[in-house]
């Protein structure tokens, strides 16, 4: 196996980025070719966004569900296990991507930003209270968020996986 076929499998998002540079590259260099470089070159870009946009999501309700849970007491009865699933599922996907593309990682401080923004607006749609009910700077870091003990009253020592 070659590199580039190395590459491919260690981490998909950075091979994609890597190809879309060296078909722009040769697309430069060999102008008669009758391969539509640029556009090929950008279709393989747009699936590493395409990764990247799945971690964002991912974050995004995973983040919806920690902002419910800490801020809507009300609702923690009724949604416990609903959103302790979902949170379950969000933390697999996103270590599955990371496991296909590590170099999504470095990326992860911007995305959690980002998803958070989004989240306050999904929560409040969900929970039916006003967005100034969630704060606007986060209460927990992006290391807690993909914690899997976190937070402790959704996941207690018995209730881990």
């Amino acid at each position: 196996m070659d590199r580039t076929s190395a590459a491919y499998d260690e981490d998909f998002y950075a091979w994609t980025q890597t190809q879309a540079q060296e078909f722009r590259r040769a697309g430069a260099e060999r102008d008669n070719a009758p391969i539509d470089w640029e556009n090929v070159a950008e279709e393989i870009e747009s699936m590493g966004r395409g990764q990247r946009s799945d971690v964002r999501n991912r974050l995004c309700v995973l983040l919806t569900h920690l902002l419910k849970w800490q801020h809507c007491p009300e609702l923690r009865e009724r949604c416990a296990n609903g959103w302790r699933r979902t949170v379950r599922e969000q933390w697999k996907q996103v270590a599955c991507e990371f496991d296909d593309s590590p170099s999504l990682r470095r990326q992860l401080g911007d995305l959690f930003v980002i998803a958070y923004a989004d989240a306050r607006e999904y929560a409040a749609d969900e929970a039916d209270v006003a967005i100034a009910h969630f704060p606007s700077d986060p209460t927990f870091t992006l290391d807690d968020a993909l914690d899997p003990a976190f937070p402790p009253d959704l996941f207690p020592p018995e209730l881990r996986g």
